[in-house]
């Protein structure tokens, strides 16, 4: 077979040109039909190219490079060695906005629904979620990312005690996640998980029976946990605590250990736009919310609390089930023990120990050891 271009797609009708982010595929490599080859994005969008048929993928573009759509990035050709089509040569752009990938002949398998645009990988991980391609946004392209994001939420609202056939079991059941509760810190866990784009949420649980049938950031309350059984009878097996227990931590603690006795497990839910440094340490159920830092070398216990705008600085070790509040500020080598409350805006000197059970108020400052079960008034200087 003739050399065959694979072309920059256009992913945005006002962006002419795009960005190769990642190359997935080595040069002179064998590859097959729908085998991933590239990512590439504009500001508004991103899309993975696949291989169009087999063949070796010879590349003319490189990762980093921002190239304008039509240009070339790579060709199939039948060998490894195979001369290439002089430098400069573009073949005519003819392809369809949102195809994942672009080349000199007509795309048959083009997933182009009325005016949806929407790529390959995004269409099969559509379906094995079993979502409603009709009802996806026709103003943007359709990616992976997109599907996970929708997914994340539900698309309408359903009476208590019931359960909508898009929450049936599907191919994606080990992603499904229930939240307990539905009060402040239960909405911050909820935009957390979708966020993430991992998971797909069940739906709400909260003790308030008030509250069944009704929804919280359009996300349906099912119930009260007299519904934990039909969610485990469905395959979900993953929850997140949405009860931040600050006034009475054993309300936290008792929900863990309620959610625990049917089997589900708490993964470990950190914001996108947290920071955490890679030589970091996190247990299960550990939550770490938007805007938080955890340093280098840094320790963080079971079903522990890393909340927004929190600083946990390198070589801190934070025990199980602790909260570390919006904006504090823990310097290095900080050990704080277990079920321990530091408040908002708290700063501490370096290498200080608080004890298990503290409970340090909002904007204190730390210059010595906090014993077990300590408190430290709001504001106070504790030296």
């Amino acid at each position: 077979m003739p050399p065959k271009p694979i072309l920059v797609p256009l992913l945005n009708a006002n962006e002419p040109e795009a960005r190769l982010v990642e190359v997935h595929a080595k040069d002179r490599q064998p590859v097959q039909k729908g085998d991933l080859l590239f990512t590439i994005e504009t500001t508004k969008a991103a899309s993975d190219v696949e291989s169009p048929e087999a063949g070796f993928l010879r590349m003319v573009a490189h990762e980093g490079e921002t190239l304008a759509v039509g240009e070339v990035l790579a060709y199939l050709t039948a060998t490894a060695d195979e001369q290439l089509p002089a430098v400069g040569h573009q073949p005519t752009l003819n392809a369809v906005a949102g195809l994942s990938v672009v080349s000199e002949q007509p795309v048959k398998d083009t997933e182009v629904l009325a005016e949806l645009r929407i790529t390959r990988p995004a269409r099969a991980l559509a379906a094995s979620l079993g979502l409603d391609l009709s009802t996806l946004p026709a103003d943007r392209l359709i990616t992976e990312a997109v599907i996970r994001e929708i997914a994340g939420s539900p698309i309408a609202q359903y009476p208590a005690g019931t359960m909508s056939p898009d929450h049936e079991i599907t191919k994606s059941t080990n992603s499904r996640i229930v939240i307990y509760g539905a009060g402040g810190h239960a909405k911050a866990v909820m935009e957390m998980v979708q966020a993430i784009g991992a998971f797909r949420i069940a739906g709400i649980l909260d003790d308030n029976a008030a509250l069944a049938g009704t929804s919280v950031l359009g996300i349906p309350v099912l119930g009260a946990r007299e519904f934990l059984p039909q969610l485990v009878e469905q395959g979900v097996r993953l929850a997140a605590n949405g009860v931040g227990g600050i006034i009475d931590i054993n309300i936290r603690l008792k929900l863990f250990d309620l959610l625990a006795g049917y089997g589900l497990a708490f993964p470990i839910l950190c914001h996108p736009r947290a920071t955490v440094e890679a030589s970091a340490q996190i247990c299960d159920g550990v939550q770490v919310f938007a805007n938080a830092y955890v340093g280098s070398s840094a320790l963080l216990h079971e079903k522990c609390m890393i909340n927004t705008g929190a600083i946990v600085s390198h070589d801190c070790e934070i025990g199980a089930f602790t909260h570390i509040a919006p904006g504090a500020m823990l310097a290095g080598h900080v050990h704080v023990g277990e079920k321990a409350l530091v408040g908002m805006g708290v700063t501490t000197m370096i290498g200080l120990k608080i004890g298990s059970g503290a409970r340090i108020g909002n904007g204190a400052v730390l210059l010595a050891d906090v014993p077990d079960r300590a408190i430290v008034p709001a504001g106070k200087v504790w030296a």
